[in-house]
């Protein structure tokens, strides 16, 4: 019998096929104690596992290239942190087994991330995966995974590990549904970077029986099990339209009308570019810098290091827009060398414009590493600054950037609520604002974004957050000035009209959702953009909010 069940559509498309359920997580291994004599060939064996798990995740990400990578490595990380390190020894010492050892020694520090009120919950997460991954090579059983099969399947898991879908095949993998997780989840992330429909946040997804076909639509969220033949049908006729109008769509973003609405690509450093450029990306909207401070916590990368990768990028585009955001640490990205590691609250501390601020030295050395890696080239590069909560952090932004020499538009990340009550304030001292709206509804709604219990709230949809969007994009406007988003917002092609309807001068996502937001742009005028806009901000829920913009654009 055809039910529908409903979550958080992640990632575009369509997906048909069997369940096949992750493999199951490690088993807690048992607390039997050893002899003295043992404990240091146990620790050997602990070392060991440690460092063919950080070897292995190491060598995923070198294979993934791009953003997994960068989530790869931070993984890695954790596994070899001296501290945890000295903490699995310290209990082998005493008698646990180095299984043991390990799995203690990492729940202890789980549990005071967990304490700090999952702000890191991303981080925990993660901190689980390369756990098992080390238990399991100690116990010499299978690590947990994606599912082995030689037909095509939609997989389900409570939540995914980064090393599980850096390197899944969309070969095999037609699509995944977690339990966990939300719409701005490394996952999520990663999931519209394969192109892969994906929907998350799915209350008992892990009841689904291995085997039972189900259908996935990674646009509205919703699953299908057992689906008949005239739904089955219905939504293989809708992908197979898509994906017509998407073959057909082509060239600069623009409304039906001729509006412009420049499409751009977020990118994590050179790895992204080729699918952007193949997306007929008109440049990048936002260059996540964190890629090449993850390579080593202890230390920032030198100045060679990075002109060279920022002109790998830049090259790539040539008389495009690329819009580079500097280094945005803290929070679930912590540096060794840059963040403090007692904070109670590390989303609501020293993060973004506030460590580089606390940090000039490693500031001027990435404004300089751009001004070098910019010389000669005919591209138009902006910089812009994350976390800017008022002027005064904007003006500080602006004078290290004409300090340095740069020659290129300075700009300011809207992702604090105040950025944006204060916008004009704000435009006086930078020529450009982008909005990161993933920070921004975790910010107005006190609700961590990795986490999939309070995914409702990161919903773009909210009307509150387009109200803040707007009042972005009206003073920038006032002031004569560009305001992008380049939030995940951006890449679902309903709210991409939404945004263009309250004043957004362009849009910047994954490569993968360029040509379904180009497609649906085109179709649609600037008055229908801002009559759906106005709609959605006159809801008073995020469900109502889209089906208003839906109703519409449709012509209902």
């Amino acid at each position: 019998m055809e039910t529908t069940l409903r979550g958080v559509g992640v990632s575009h498309g369509v997906a048909i096929g069997e369940v096949r359920h992750m493999g199951t997580a490690v088993l807690e291994p048992p607390a039997k104690q050893i002899p003295a004599e043992e404990a240091e060939r146990e620790q050997g064996r602990a070392r060991q596992a440690v460092e063919a798990v950080a070897a292995d995740l190491i060598a995923r990400g070198n294979l993934a290239g791009g953003e997994a990578q960068a989530v790869l490595e931070a993984q890695a990380m954790m596994a070899q942190d001296p501290e945890l390190m000295a903490d699995v020894e310290r209990r082998i010492a005493v008698g646990s087994t180095a299984e043991r050892g390990v799995y203690d020694a990492f729940a202890a520090y789980r549990a005071l991330l967990a304490g700090a009120g999952e702000y890191l919950a991303g981080r925990v997460a993660d901190l689980d995966d390369v756990r098992n991954r080390i238990v399991a090579r100690l116990l010499g059983v299978p690590m947990p995974g994606v599912p082995d099969s030689d037909e095509p399947y939609v997989l389900i898991a409570r939540d995914l590990a980064p090393a599980d879908t850096a390197l899944l095949d969309p070969a095999l993998v037609l699509g995944f549904v977690t339990e966990e997780g939300g719409p701005t989840s490394h996952s999520a992330i990663l999931a519209r970077a394969l192109g892969v429909p994906a929907v998350v946040a799915l209350p008992g997804a892990g009841e689904l029986v291995e085997g039972t076909v189900i259908a996935v639509d990674g646009s509205t969220g919703e699953i299908f099990v057992e689906p008949g033949d005239d739904k089955r049908a219905s939504l293989e006729q809708a992908a197979a339209a898509r994906k017509a109008a998407l073959a057909a769509s082509s060239g600069p973003g623009a409304t039906s009308d001729g509006h412009k609405v420049p499409l751009l690509a977020n990118v994590g450093g050179p790895a992204d570019v080729p699918a952007a450029v193949e997306a007929g990306a008109e440049g990048v909207g936002l260059f996540r810098t964190e890629f090449l401070f993850l390579d080593d916590s202890k230390k920032a990368p030198s100045e060679d290091k990075q002109v060279d990768a920022y002109r790998k990028v830049l090259e790539a585009f040539p008389e495009g827009r690329v819009v580079v955001r500097v280094l945005d640490a803290g929070a679930d990205k912590p540096l060794d060398f840059l963040t403090p590691g007692d904070e109670p609250n590390p989303a609501l501390g020293v993060r973004g414009l506030r460590t580089l601020l606390d940090h000039p030295d490693v500031l001027r050395t990435q404004l300089t590493a751009l001004s070098k890696a910019a010389e000669g080239l005919p591209v138009y590069l902006e910089v812009m600054a994350p976390m800017v909560a008022d002027r005064t952090d904007a003006k500080a932004f602006a004078d290290a950037c004409r300090d340095a020499g740069l020659e290129a538009k300075f700009g300011a990340m809207v992702e604090i609520p105040s950025a944006a009550l204060r916008a004009r304030s704000i435009l006086q001292e930078v020529e450009f604002l982008s909005l990161g709206t993933n920070d921004l509804a975790q910010y107005t709604f006190a609700a961590d974004r990795q986490v999939g219990a309070v995914s409702r709230l990161q919903d773009p949809w909210q009307p509150a957050l387009l109200d803040l969007v707007a009042a972005s994009a009206e003073a920038a406007k006032a002031e004569g000035k560009s305001c992008g988003v380049c939030g995940e917002a951006a890449s679902d092609p309903l709210l991409a009209c939404v945004l263009t309807g309250l004043g957004v001068t362009s849009l910047s996502m994954g490569a993968a959702s360029i040509p379904y937001v180009r497609s649906t742009l085109s179709k649609h005028t600037l008055a229908q953009c801002e009559r759906a806009a106005s709609a959605a901000r006159a809801a008073d829920t995020a469900e109502d909010a889209r089906a208003a913009a839906q109703a519409v654009l449709s012509g209902e």
